[in-house]
């Protein structure tokens, strides 16, 4: 016992590596995750669990000012190239960070959690940003020329997954950009709620070699290679 404690500590003190994650794909048991339960991302955002615990954002550490700062530098640059006069955002979460992108076009901004919505309508809404409450996978989705999806689908479990794929393309929509993990190797499944790097371009997706990426240079433990990957979305 005090040996399987050693080499856990030890394993836990490595830093994160393809190789590191190629290994937890193996081992990884998807049933040692807790919080389970139809209203995970409510539970969650509600403090409920604490999983993302973080003071500037309910939304997680990926959300800060500090962890966005090359996104929110990129991504005027991308709605001027790419022509984008419309743009949906989901999860929005709590809309900390993005709220300061200079976006120019309209914005609606979509999550699954309804208090976190009527509260970012009444801070934030506008004629030219609205939120709703959506969930990716099932509901309909407005007709934009962008759809933004960061740090989502590597929380959701295969099937979550590739609903919420097939429901991007279904909404006619002409740009997705969403986040993807590089030097993940292979993935694995998950519950949704819990959380892997994802790699999009590896089975069981296998998306194609993207337009554009935006390497997010994030020095966090899980996050060295996480990018935002552009799609046509006819092309997925």
């Amino acid at each position: 016992m005090k040996r399987k404690k050693i080499i856990s500590y030890v394993w836990k003190k490595l830093p994160e590596s393809s190789f590191k994650r190629l290994m937890r794909s193996f081992f990884y048991n998807k049933e040692d995750f807790i919080y389970r339960s139809k209203n995970v991302f409510t539970d969650i955002y509600a403090g409920k669990t604490n999983l993302w615990g973080q003071e500037e954002s309910k939304s997680g550490g990926g959300s800060t000012m500090q962890a966005t700062e090359i996104l929110r530098n990129q991504l005027p640059l991308i709605i001027e190239k790419y022509a984008i006069t419309s743009m949906f955002d989901a999860p929005c979460g709590d809309y900390n960070w993005m709220k300061a992108v200079d976006k120019k076009c309209s914005y609606m901004g979509g999550d699954i959690v309804p208090e976190m919505i009527a509260n970012n309508q009444k801070l934030y809404g506008s004629s030219h940003v609205q939120f709703k409450v959506v969930d990716i996978t099932k509901d309909i989705l407005p007709k934009v020329d962008l759809i933004f999806c960061r740090e989502c689908l590597q929380h959701l479990s295969y099937d979550s997954v590739k609903k919420a794929l097939e429901n991007f393309k279904k909404s006619g929509s002409t740009y997705l950009l969403v986040t993807s993990f590089s030097k993940t190797w292979r993935n694995y499944d998950i519950y949704d709620g819990d959380y892997r790097a994802l790699n999009l371009r590896k089975k069981p997706f296998c998306l194609p070699k993207p337009v554009l990426v935006i390497k997010e240079d994030v020095i966090a433990t899980l996050g060295f290679d996480k990018s935002m990957v552009l799609y046509k979305l006819d092309s997925i």
